[in-house]
């Protein structure tokens, strides 16, 4: 007999007391049975002293992680563990030490796509949304800013009056790396009219053509306030999926049609499905790693607000 896996969801969420969070990059089917879909920065408030038994995050395990750090009372799933953000094993504890020694003044500001260890190192986590506004409000001049280098150069550009260095090595997301000027200049022949938005993990070379640079959240709130009628879209394409659902009379185009996170994508309303109803996959944080991670995650949330 077969059954209907939504309605199983659905029930399965109520009968369990299930918080389900979904990133912007979700498939539409997952984002649309979710009870809160949005940016790192969002799902990580929402995490925050939340009212339900089970979290279950479709996301990266680096969000489900984060889930974990602030709630150490609660049960935390993945649907499938092989969500691994590559970027997120970019910057190792390791490499944190030796530029820490080689920078004893500066403040240390890590991405949240990094694992809990390098956040447990960190003074703050940022987000692609509220980077500048917590860089802004560090007292340091100099700020070590990793691993995505397109996003320190992204800060330097609204930070003037601050050092930002980035750890060392060539951090990155692949998904953003693929994007070129030569993308977002034939899109803009094709449709003159359009608004290109772009995410900061992309390279400076496509920053500097962007009308406006931001988060997921902030492509979001600018295709709502635009007087725009198309946008270029330069992220992830399950947001564009988000956009075309909740603005169906404005045109999103992706500069690339290949921007694809293969690692988000592997989570699907079956596997969905399978981990409300044994419970898998839990994400587990060590509690001395995640006592520390707590302070640069609660300081963002702070410094945020």
């Amino acid at each position: 007999m077969s059954i209907d896996i939504v309605e199983e969801i659905k029930s399965l969420k109520k009968q369990k007391n299930v918080l389900l969070l979904a990133h912007n990059y979700q498939d539409p089917s997952v984002q649309q049975l979710a009870d809160f879909t949005g940016n790192s920065l969002e799902l990580s408030q929402k995490t925050s002293n939340v009212d339900c038994d089970i979290i279950v995050f479709a996301g990266a395990e680096f969000m489900a992680e984060t889930a974990v750090i602030l709630n150490p009372d609660k049960t935390v799933l993945i649907p499938s563990s092989a969500v691994k953000c590559p970027m997120a094993y970019m910057l190792s504890p390791e490499k944190m030490n030796i530029y820490k020694k080689r920078y004893p003044n500066a403040s240390v500001a890590v991405y949240v796509n990094t694992t809990s260890e390098t956040k447990s190192m960190a003074d703050v986590c940022i987000t692609s949304s509220n980077a500048t506004r917590i860089i802004s409000q560090l007292e340091n001049d100099q700020i070590l800013v990793g691993p995505d280098r397109n996003l320190a150069w992204y800060i330097q550009q609204k930070t003037p009056d601050k050092e930002i260095i980035p750890f060392p090595d060539v951090g990155h997301c692949y998904v953003h790396r693929k994007f070129t000027s030569s993308d977002i200049e034939r899109q803009k022949l094709k449709h003159p009219e359009a608004e290109i938005l772009v995410h900061p993990e992309a390279d400076p070379s496509v920053q500097k053509l962007a009308d406006k640079v931001c988060s997921t959240s902030g492509m979001i709130e600018e295709a709502r306030s635009s007087k725009a009628d198309e946008f270029i879209i330069a992220t992830e394409i399950g947001l564009i999926d988000r956009l075309r659902i909740e603005f169906p009379s404005k045109t999103f185009l992706p500069a690339r049609q290949d921007a694809i996170c293969i690692q988000q994508k592997k989570i699907t309303i079956y596997n969905l499905y399978l981990s409300l109803l044994k419970d898998q996959f839990k994400i587990q944080v060590p509690s001395n790693i995640a006592k520390r991670a707590r302070l640069a995650i609660e300081r963002m949330i702070e410094l945020s607000s």
